[in-house]
């Protein structure tokens, strides 16, 4: 008999939700929240009800008894680095998604709310590889300056979750291979999957590697010193620059990436430049990773909404596949990787993690 789960993705102004059997989704709806609806609440934690009425009115509106559900995941949060893996929303882990231990996020909400719902029905709640997985090796974490160390900031749920469907393809599982995966989106994280391992990673946040529609990535350490005494800006206006601001943003003012394809097949030369080198940026950082690697790489994966475009997609498998064959995997499906994150534990496959 198939298992039943309800899956909950908290985004800043919408809760994604989806209700699966086994790996089949039977629901799939995006609750979206208005700006003065999300400003009454003084905290993220404080819109835990708020919302959980929304999903459970929802669940309603679809003839869908909560009571049906055999487990519930919720997007992970901000708490503490840790390995990759199904972990079960234990009481540490659900003070630390309240307190917010590694800052405030609206996905800290979907263990709280993971943890709520499963225990009102007496079910198993869980969160999959949240953005704070932490597995990188120690000589990953040097950076050149003892104050600073390089940190995992990227995207594993779908990084993970697209390496573990390209491994089934060939029959084989997630810690037999060595893949190397490029999440393009908002953000650009390139990682290095060794053996069930992501050990290396470019900060997709505000660190190294490419630049991304709306995130300057790497930038030459000097020139950034001297810009950021120079006067002209606060810190907050510098970190917007950073974050935000940078990438397509700067250099063309749209973070839509299907825009910047767009006016470079229209023959604006800009918009075809700064693709180019955006194309450019990703394929050097998986270069790079080939390198961590050490060669031994069974398969390049690209994946994000980026990856739907054919010109991106082709000019980068020409610049990388002399390092391995190369798969598109457009999109995330992020609901389907959390459904299966739990499965994974459910069916006894995997043990569930201990926060």
């Amino acid at each position: 008999m198939a298992l039943r789960s309800l899956i909950i993705n908290p985004g800043s102004t919408s809760t994604k939700i989806g209700v699966f059997e086994d790996e089949t989704q039977i629901l799939d709806k995006t609750l979206r929240h208005s700006t003065e609806e999300i400003a009454a609440y003084p905290s993220i934690y404080a819109q835990k009800d708020f919302r959980k009425k929304l999903v459970l009115d929802a669940l309603k509106e679809e003839n869908i008894d909560v009571h049906s559900m055999d487990f519930i995941v919720g997007r992970g949060g901000l708490v503490r680095a840790i390995p990759g893996g199904t972990y079960t929303v234990n009481d540490r882990l659900l003070e630390d998604l309240k307190s917010g231990v590694q800052g405030q996020h609206a996905s800290n909400l979907g263990g709280i709310l993971a943890r709520e719902i499963g225990d009102a029905i007496g079910v198993p709640s869980y969160i999959v590889d949240p953005v704070v997985v932490d597995e990188l090796a120690p000589v990953a974490r040097i950076s050149g300056m003892p104050e600073i160390e390089r940190v995992s900031i990227g995207h594993p749920l779908n990084q993970k979750a697209m390496a573990r469907r390209w491994a089934k393809t060939i029959g084989k599982k997630y810690q037999d291979v060595n893949v190397i995966v490029a999440h393009m989106g908002g953000g650009v994280s390139v990682g290095a999957h060794e053996h069930g391992q992501m050990i290396d990673i470019f900060n997709a946040l505000d660190g190294d590697g490419c630049f991304s529609p709306e995130r300057a990535g790497g930038l030459p350490s000097g020139a950034l010193i001297k810009l950021c005494f120079s006067g002209k800006y606060t810190e907050a206006q510098m970190r917007r620059k950073i974050v935000g601001n940078g990438g397509f943003n700067a250099y063309l003012g749209t973070n839509d990436a299907r825009e910047v394809q767009a006016r470079a097949e229209a023959g604006d030369a800009k918009a075809q430049l700064v693709l180019d080198a955006f194309i450019y940026q990703v394929s050097k950082n998986i270069g790079a990773m080939g390198a961590v690697l050490k060669g031994k790489v069974d398969q390049i994966i690209l994946t994000g909404g980026i990856a739907y475009g054919k010109y991106v997609t082709e000019q980068i498998t020409e610049r990388v596949q002399h390092i391995a064959p190369v798969t598109v995997y457009g999109g995330e499906a992020e609901l389907l990787a959390l459904a299966q994150g739990g499965l994974r534990v459910m069916t006894g496959e995997e043990e569930a993690k201990i926060y």
